[in-house]
């Protein structure tokens, strides 16, 4: 297993359980003890763990993963969801990506669809996401819209009022929202209140909103609420969302895509 793996792997762990053993990482990940105490302790300098004796504590009550070690969770669920959100936009559209793992692959997978390879523009993305921009710079046949304002490290995502004055000034076929958490009752979260309040203006500008979510996301609450679920229109998602999971948001009136 490279570096770069176990990193994100004791990083899962320690989102999921918020205390990490050495013995107990060495023997999931099938390494020895003193490859996951120098994992620890490099993690520890970059400050992305605490420390402990034999083990490692995670920053804090609301840690939030960097996106750069988010890519390996749902990788699978997030690209069929991915495929899926880019099956609804048609060629021309004016498209807002927020930032996110998933919408990130929705990015890359309207990147290689073959009826958007040409046209003046074949679509218009607007997003506040620096990594997203940067993937899609390369194709001339989009044209890239980039909100301003002061990037997140966590997320890659432009906050703050430069990026408001951007997005009060424009109109949107479709938003497309990555979000951390959706529930019936609480809507749609995010982690950061100023990635949440970027998030509901591109909501406001869009004349429809998808939101694109893994099954883990669904019944979950976070801090920074995005919108309601009477704003989104549509919500794609993967097969394991169950369908008790499903019912309440079609009951909302939500259009369910679940592959």
């Amino acid at each position: 297993m490279s570096r770069d793996a176990r990193w994100k792997a004791l990083l899962e762990l320690l989102v999921e359980r918020g205390r990490v053993d050495v013995e107990e990482a060495a023997a999931e990940l099938e390494v020895s003890a003193a490859t996951i105490r120098r994992d620890f302790d490099q993690l520890a300098e970059q400050q992305m763990l605490v420390r402990t004796r034999g083990g490692a504590l995670r920053h804090g009550v609301s840690y939030e993963l960097p996106l750069r070690y988010k890519t390996a969770r749902q990788a699978s669920e997030k690209q069929r969801v991915a495929k899926a959100v880019a099956e609804l936009i048609a060629p021309g559209e004016a498209v807002g990506l927020t930032g996110g793992t998933t919408t990130t692959e929705v990015a890359r997978a309207l990147a290689v669809r073959k009826d958007l390879a040409s046209g003046s523009p074949a679509l218009t993305v607007v997003t506040n996401a620096l990594n997203i921009a940067n993937e899609l710079a390369v194709r001339p046949q989009f044209k890239i819209v980039v909100t301003g304002g002061v990037a997140r490290a966590q997320s890659y995502e432009l906050v703050g009022p430069l990026a408001d004055g951007v997005l009060g000034q424009i109109t949107l076929d479709v938003a497309v929202l990555g979000v951390v958490a959706f529930d019936v009752t609480h809507g749609a979260a995010a982690h950061d209140e100023a990635e949440a309040a970027i998030n509901r203006l591109l909501c406001e500008r869009a004349e429809r909103v998808v939101v694109a979510a893994d099954s883990s996301k669904l019944r979950q609450r976070a801090f920074a609420r995005i919108c309601g679920v009477e704003s989104v229109d549509t919500l794609v998602t993967d097969s394991a969302a169950g369908a008790d999971a499903v019912r309440p948001f079609e009951e909302a009136g939500v259009r369910v895509i679940a592959v």
